[in-house]
């Protein structure tokens, strides 16, 4: 079994189109994909029939920006009924704050002398409501300011850059309840990204599970094997579930591939057997 569950199409910042990532998941030998959007289900249509074409499992999810103790936190939903009203009268609400966010980072670049990065960042966006920051990165390279998205992020997009724009998500207990409220399994994605001191992540993963979260990316695309093993311990101490995940957004972007993770540790409970 070659499970990845967490990855990204052009309904959000991935660079591939639903069907795309489910025919490379394909390819590559997984058997169990996710698609998980940020704040969005409309490309799992597409990716179902697609799956269903070439013979592999795909679990609905969604990747849902949550704000916590000053950080954004993203909170994956698996198995959900993509359809189910709670679940999309939430991520409509989180959406109408990214539009409102990307209008200020272009704001903040064009301070820094970036000149039409909106318009820029839009041009990368299939999905007009999902102009995220990782659209203006891209932009920024085609345009030759910076030579890679890694680079870009480095100098102008993460905290404290002159593009960084702090903005409030929905609340933790909100995108665990509307996760809940579609049938899904609720995830703290790829821990290791997040700038927590130890104390800050243990407050984080005791809030997650007083509001019923169930799971972890133990083993990610972002994570070393050293956090994939703190992780790991994590999981144990606290009973949760544990998942794996690329977080594929496109060839040259992403660290690793679909289905290339390293596999978790033998003796968590996976995620999936919530699904299989």
């Amino acid at each position: 079994m070659n499970a990845d569950l967490h990855c990204h199409s052009t309904v959000s910042d991935g660079w591939l189109a639903p069907a795309d990532v489910v025919r490379r998941a394909a390819a590559n030998g997984v058997t169990h994909l996710a698609l998980t959007d940020h704040d969005e289900v409309a490309g799992l249509d597409e990716a179902l029939a697609v799956a269903r074409e070439v013979g592999i499992t795909l679990v609905p999810g969604v990747e849902i920006s949550v704000s916590f103790r000053g950080e954004t936190v993203h909170v994956v939903g698996l198995g959900i009924d993509h359809r189910n009203p709670e679940l999309l009268a939430g991520l409509a609400q989180v959406r109408r704050g990214r539009d409102k966010r990307a209008t200020r980072i272009g704001e903040a670049l064009e301070a820094a002398g970036i000149r039409d990065a909106l318009a820029g960042a839009r041009r990368f966006a299939r999905n007009p409501e999902l102009v995220s920051r990782a659209h203006f990165a891209r932009h920024l390279v085609a345009s030759g300011v910076m030579p890679d998205v890694n680079t870009v992020f480095r100098h102008y997009l993460a905290h404290g850059k002159p593009g960084y724009v702090a903005h409030e998500w929905a609340r933790l207990e909100d995108a665990v309840g509307w996760i809940h409220a579609a049938g899904g399994v609720a995830v703290i994605a790829h821990p290791g990204r997040y700038r927590f001191s130890d104390a800050d992540l243990g407050a984080l993963f005791d809030a997650f599970a007083a509001c019923g979260g169930e799971a972890v990316e133990v083993v990610s695309g972002a994570h070393s094997q050293a956090e994939a093993q703190k992780f790991a311990s994590l999981a144990r101490r606290r009973g949760l579930l544990a998942s794996r995940a690329s977080d594929f957004h496109g060839e040259g972007e992403s660290p690793v591939d679909l289905g290339c993770c390293e596999p978790l540790p033998p003796d968590l409970l996976p995620v999936w057997s919530r699904f299989v």
